[in-house]
Formats: C-alpha cells, sequence, structure tokens
C-alpha cells in the first residue's frame, strides 16, 4: 500500500477516536468537601477550578525533626494538593537530622521514588521472600520502593538530609510497623505472643508510643 495511503488512513483512525473520546476530561480536580472513596475524590465543578488547584508551596519548607524520630515528612498527597486527584502521582519531602529515622513502613496503594537532594540516607526495603535490598544513597541518587513492602529511611550523615519521595497514586496510604504493633490497643499479651517480644519491652513500647492494653 503506498506510504500516502497509510498516512491516510492513521488519520482517519486518529481523528475516529478522537471524536469517540471527547467526553475524556483534562483532569479532575478532588473536591476536598466531598467523600474520599478508593476511586479518588469527585471532581469539583470546571468553573471553581484555578491554577491554585495545580501549584503547592508546602515542600520548599523543610519539616520539625525535633520528635521522637528526628525527622518529618511534610506531604503533598490529595488532601493537601487537590490537582493530583486521578492522575497516579504524588510528591512529599523528607527531612532528617542527624541519627534521623523514618521506620519501617508500607504504602498499600503505591510504589515510590526516592531521589536524595543533601546529605547521605542509607535507605532498604524488604522482599515477600524476606530478601533485604539497602544502599547508602548520596545527594542525586535515587531509589524505588516496590509497592506495600516494607522499607525505611535513616540520616547515616552528620548534617541535615534532604529528600525528595514520588509516588504512583494520588493517595497512597501509610502504615507504620512499629505504630501497627504499639500504637494500639490490642493486650499486650495478645502482642507478645504474635512477635516474640518479651511483655516488658512490649508495655514500654507502647508507653511511648501512646499503645494501651
Amino acid at each position: 500500500m503506498p506510504r500516502l495511503q497509510i498516512l491516510f488512513l492513521f488519520s482517519l483512525i486518529f481523528l475516529s477516536s478522537s471524536t469517540s473520546n471527547a467526553s475524556v476530561n483534562d483532569f479532575c480536580v478532588a473536591d476536598l468537601k466531598g467523600p474520599d472513596s478508593p476511586s479518588g475524590y469527585t471532581c469539583k465543578t470546571p468553573a471553581m477550578v484555578t491554577v491554585s488547584d495545580f501549584v503547592f508551596s508546602g515542600l520548599a519548607k523543610g519539616g520539625n525533626t525535633t520528635n521522637i524520630i528526628s525527622a518529618a515528612v511534610t506531604p503533598a498527597f490529595v488532601a493537601q494538593f487537590p490537582g493530583v486527584n486521578g492522575l497516579g502521582i504524588s510528591i512529599a519531602r523528607l527531612d532528617l537530622a542527624p541519627g534521623g529515622v523514618i521506620p519501617f513502613h508500607t504504602h498499600p496503594g503505591a510504589s515510590e521514588i526516592l531521589v536524595v537532594t543533601r546529605g547521605i540516607i542509607k535507605a532498604g526495603f524488604v522482599s515477600s521472600a524476606n530478601t533485604v535490598y539497602l544502599k547508602t544513597l548520596h545527594k542525586g541518587e535515587v531509589m524505588v520502593f516496590p509497592q506495600g513492602l516494607l522499607h525505611f529511611q535513616v540520616n547515616v550523615a552528620k548534617i541535615h538530609s534532604n529528600a525528595f519521595v514520588s509516588f504512583s497514586s494520588a493517595s497512597p496510604g501509610l502504615q507504620i510497623l512499629d505504630f501497627a504493633l504499639f500504637a494500639n490497643d490490642l493486650p499486650s499479651e495478645l502482642v507478645a505472643q504474635t512477635t516474640f517480644l518479651d511483655l516488658a519491652t512490649i508495655k514500654k513500647l507502647k508507653g511511648v508510643l501512646g499503645g494501651t492494653g
């Protein structure tokens, strides 16, 4: 078939596809006043959308690292950044004082990419086969953490370290292992049975993290 005919047929297919998808929205800025659901927030009325919905300035300033983990996470998820609703992306900033740690945690709804922008961060994750993938990352280096797997970050520099983390979801979810174990109201005896830790350690950790039982 002559090249001109092929290009003509391709154009017809493209135009037909464009016409059939004419109702596809460019975006769905979250209406945070409405309910959240597994498929995201409902869309703001287009007439109510402004450029501010697509801009977030909260990552320009470091978070407060004066806390039990000597670290801070500043999220730009859909709840803070309505413009990412439905786009399958979001971002956050990590600030870690010397010795600061982002404890073992998972994101049930997203994979994560971390890029170090200052200092030195030791990071790692554990696969479902209990294989450990561990790396000391310097400025400009990047590491990926697959969806749902336990992972962590530790500042091993003598200065504050910073990183930015991006996610494959506007609402990646979060479960911190230490909080799941010791910031709950499960009886300490049951926690001991399921973790093989002694009661004294469990009660101490529950006291630190606000758990009861």
